[in-house]
């Protein structure tokens, strides 16, 4: 009957949709990340919208062990099928048989890899939000299971497309220096420390320096607070400071510096999302996720050894295919 009810809402949606929309199905109710995605996209007269693509159909996902995901599921769900249309699928592969493409969006990053399979398998472009997995083991497997399948996938943090972060990324300073981001660190027992908020702060370090870091040592501020530290090619170095108040940052290039790191809402990713879609490109290349991911993981192994200088290589190593969740 659930089947049924999916297939029915599947074409109500398709209808009354742009004939030219994309089928948006996403995955994992417990953030408030689908219905803020949801009204960016369903709602043309919303003025951040995103033409494009609609979301027609979900999977509930949902983790009983943390609190902020089960609490939050069924308020979401209703939500996102009262408000928008969206009619909840009974699994990911049902889902998958009535869209054109998946948005990830469990807040827990662990069942990430078991909720990408069918995707993958299913041949969908796969957005999925972050973090990309539970560790830097799954995310490696999850790319390897996509490119072997020949099926684009990327993960990114909204902070990554910041007016000035990108106006950086896009060399408005020139090759950058140096650059220090912050954002809130909330920690999650179940997640290495930085995977559950610090994700942004890191995410936007990287978005401004790039891929290559070379290793991370881990320390804490005056006041108590989280702060990670990375060495760069060419003495190039990049700060990360735990800010439990707000997003923001700077960065320092040869032709100047600028501000960076800030939240400039979610309609810029969406929009990447949706060109993702349409031309199945990843905006982000695997290299610089698997890189935020070593990065968050080296920190925790540079705090379990006292604040000694951990390389990234030596963590994507231990991490590497054959220890991955299967």
């Amino acid at each position: 009957m659930k089947s049924v009810l999916c297939l029915l809402g599947f074409l109500w949606a398709g209808a009354a949709a742009g004939a030219a929309d994309l089928r948006v199905g996403m995955i994992g109710l417990d953030t408030s990340h689908v219905t803020a995605f949801a009204k960016v996209l369903n709602d043309p007269a919303d003025k951040a919208h995103v033409p494009g693509a609609r979301v027609v159909a979900a999977f509930k996902g949902g983790s009983p062990d943390i609190e902020s995901s089960r609490s939050r599921v069924e308020g979401y769900t209703r939500e996102l099928t009262e408000k928008w249309g969206v009619k909840i699928c009974d699994s990911i592969e049902e889902l998958c048989r009535q869209v054109d493409a998946v948005m990830l969006e469990s807040v827990d990053g662990r069942p990430h890899l078991a909720q990408a399979r069918p995707v993958i398998k299913a041949g969908k472009p796969l957005f999925i939000d972050k973090p990309m997995a539970g560790s830097l083991a799954d995310a490696l497997e999850i790319f390897r299971l996509a490119q072997e399948a020949g099926v684009p996938v990327f993960s990114a943090s909204s902070l990554r497309y910041a007016k000035n972060t990108q106006a950086v990324r896009g060399g408005a300073i020139g090759r950058v220096t140096r650059a220090e981001t912050g954002s809130p660190a909330h920690l999650e027992p179940h997640h290495p420390d930085l995977f559950w908020y610090g994700i942004h702060g890191v995410e936007s370090l990287f978005t401004v320096m790039g891929p290559g870091c070379e290793s991370v040592r881990r320390s804490m501020t005056t006041n108590g607070l989280i702060e990670v530290s990375g060495v760069w090619p060419g003495g190039r170095s990049g700060v990360f400071r735990e800010s439990p108040k707000s997003y923001g940052g700077q960065a320092w290039g040869e032709k100047g510096q600028s501000p960076v790191g800030a939240y400039d809402g979610y309609a810029p990713l969406v929009a990447e999302v949706v060109k993702f879609f349409q031309t199945r490109v990843a905006p982000v290349a695997a290299r610089e996720t698997i890189e935020i991911l070593a990065f968050m993981e080296a920190a925790d192994e540079s705090k379990r050894l006292g604040g000694a200088t951990v390389r990234i290589e030596d963590i994507i190593k231990k991490a590497s295919p054959g220890t991955a969740g299967r």
